[in-house]
């Protein structure tokens, strides 16, 4: 009986954990998929970043797609696809339910997975990015940075909470999800609701850069705020992930990050 009920609760934690990758981890009637980073001892507690998906996609893409799950396995971080419904996402107001979908993803991660809980990043694309806004605004998750591509939320907007620091990368000639240039043309309106948030002064033109295998340059303006820090970098071309972005971030943040308690 004893060998019986040890086996039982084996299997039961294997299939805990029996979700990665294409086979989607279910909450009630939703989902989301698993990216397990290499080389991971099964004991170390895991940075996570939680990826919304761009329109028309689904989590199954952000776990194989080389710009996102390339960034992260070989990194040591726990990546999280939330599939959004009808493929898409609820972020054009405060109260929407995927802050909450999302917030339960995590959980169920936690439940799965030891997460550091010191170093929880949000990031998305297009859709996806301001989806993460809108996670970040309102979701009482404590995070440690938002990672957004190509998607913001109104800029007039007002945030109850805000993430320990902001990362956005926005292309000059984005038709999809606009540029939202400020007053004559201000290329920093992309984050003035952050810079708002955050009591930010003056940026710091931190001038041109490229990721290592990319081969877009990006220039990059910085503050350092009262709270927390902001960093929007800008690329001259349109509406993309670009090669080395997100890896790039993680490797900055990373570096500075406080080791796990």
């Amino acid at each position: 009986m004893r060998l019986t009920l040890a086996f039982l609760l084996t299997l039961m934690a294997t299939m805990a954990v029996a979700c990665v990758e294409q086979e989607p981890c279910y909450i009630g009637d939703r989902s989301y998929h698993v990216k397990e980073p290499d080389g991971w001892d099964g004991i170390t507690p895991l940075p996570v970043m939680l990826h919304f998906h761009g329109w028309g996609r689904q989590g199954t893409l952000t776990v194989k797609h080389s710009r996102i799950a390339g960034a992260t396995v070989p990194r040591g971080v726990l990546l999280l696809g939330p599939n959004g419904r009808g493929r898409t996402w609820d972020f054009w107001r405060a109260g929407s339910n995927d802050t909450t979908f999302a917030e339960a993803v995590l959980e169920d991660a936690a439940k799965r997975y030891p997460i550091d809980r010191s170093r929880i990043y949000i990031s998305g694309y297009s859709f996806g990015s301001a989806m993460a806004w809108r996670f970040a605004c309102d979701s009482d998750t404590p995070i440690a940075a938002l990672l957004a591509v190509a998607g913001t939320l109104d800029q007039r907007e007002s945030c109850v909470n805000t993430p320990g620091e902001v990362r956005h990368v926005h292309g000059l000639k984005d038709t999809v999800m606009d540029f939202p240039y400020g007053p004559g043309g201000d290329t920093t309106h992309p984050v003035a609701l952050w810079r708002r948030a955050f009591g930010c002064g003056a940026g710091t033109d931190l001038g041109q850069w490229t990721a290592p295998k990319g081969k877009d340059l990006f220039s990059r303006i910085q503050w350092t705020c009262d709270s927390g820090q902001v960093t929007l970098d800008l690329h001259p071309r349109g509406h993309f992930i670009p090669v080395g972005w997100i890896a790039q971030q993680l490797d900055e943040i990373m570096a500075t990050a406080p080791e796990s308690g």
